[in-house]
């Protein structure tokens, strides 16, 4: 019987990465697509019916592109630096409930990989260590662009984690775990979206400048810092940094589903897809906030994150556990 289970843990791995893989690949052409239409210009339309297979000529190209290392730069943390920052985001769904519990071969088989009693602490645990993927990137490039960069995406990055961690104490109240299963179950009846409206407010925008998303695209800044802490990657390492950007935003997709949106909870349809609707609807409002909404100043960005986010998630943290105190 272990060696089921061992069966069934592969498959639901390999699944998954390759589920992951391809949303970001579609979501890459998508993007393209939609604000191509929003703001009135041609999109991609060579490669492919209307450009379908545009993503695939892209990661042609770059296979084939040359793999430079500047002069000087650090060579082993420059060639692994891409890898770390694009494995945390694929880390993160071991521990995301994507559908209920099923059986298969007569065996009872869980909606997620792995679901750890500790799963919150293990998601805001990957996220902290894909912030060295930024700081070493921009070190070890042994340039002033890449690294003014890499200083910008981590400060940007430690700020607004706060505020994403913070805007989930709420839901660990109501849900009275950290599991992230245990979350899902708890909205059986209703999304915590319902009762934590801001809450919910306070993790999107903070999950917009985890992703790297407009407004909060400062790191890589054209104006004044070219393309930021992997102004000098190219090839295979520069696609590597690309694909993780969407990966993470359909990381970034699923935890909204999980502790806000219900996870896989509604009706008529099956639970899976009612998950993969929540994620691809974070992800056009994704789009869409990055056509629609202009970008900001790094100290406006900084400002946000310390003295607009943080101090409405503390408040909201208190009137939640005064709330729940005064209820039961």
């Amino acid at each position: 019987m272990w060696f089921l289970g061992l069966i069934i843990l592969l498959v639901k791995i390999g699944s998954v990465l390759m589920v992951l893989l391809m949303m970001a690949v579609f979501l890459i052409f998508l993007e393209r697509k939609l604000l191509a239409r929003l703001q009135m210009r041609i999109g991609p339309n060579r490669a492919g019916f209307h450009g379908v297979l545009q993503p695939l000529a892209d990661a042609v190209k770059l296979v084939f592109k040359e793999d430079t290392v500047p002069e000087n730069a650090d060579r082993i943390i420059f060639l692994f630096a891409p890898a770390l920052a694009a494995a945390t985001a694929l880390l993160i769904f071991a521990v995301v409930p994507f559908t209920q519990d099923f059986t298969w071969f007569g065996r009872q088989v869980a909606g997620v990989i792995t679901d750890l009693n500790v799963g919150l602490l293990y998601v805001l645990a990957m996220m902290s260590v894909s912030v060295y993927g930024v700081a070493l990137m921009g070190w070890a490039s042994n340039s002033k662009y890449s690294l003014l960069g890499g200083i910008r995406g981590v400060a940007r990055m430690i700020s607004y984690k706060l505020s994403l961690g913070l805007s989930l104490v709420p839901v660990v109240i109501m849900a009275q775990s950290f599991s992230l299963v245990e979350i899902v179950n708890a909205q059986a009846g209703y999304p915590f979206i319902v009762v934590q409206p801001l809450a919910f407010a306070i993790f999107m925008v903070s999950a917009m400048a985890e992703i790297k998303r407009l407004p909060f695209d400062l790191p890589d800044a054209e104006n004044e810092l070219l393309a930021g802490y992997h102004t000098e990657y190219s090839g295979l390492r520069f696609g590597l940094f690309f694909l993780g950007e969407y990966v993470t935003m359909v990381v970034m997709g699923a935890l909204t589903a999980v502790f806000f949106l219900g996870g896989w909870h509604g009706p008529w349809f099956p639970p899976v897809i009612w998950f993969f609707i929540k994620v691809m609807l974070f992800s056009l409002f994704l789009i869409w906030t990055r056509a629609a909404v202009p970008g900001l100043r790094y100290d406006q960005v900084m400002s946000i994150g310390w003295k607009v986010l943080i101090p409405l998630a503390l408040v909201n943290i208190v009137i939640t556990g005064g709330v729940l105190l005064a209820v039961r």
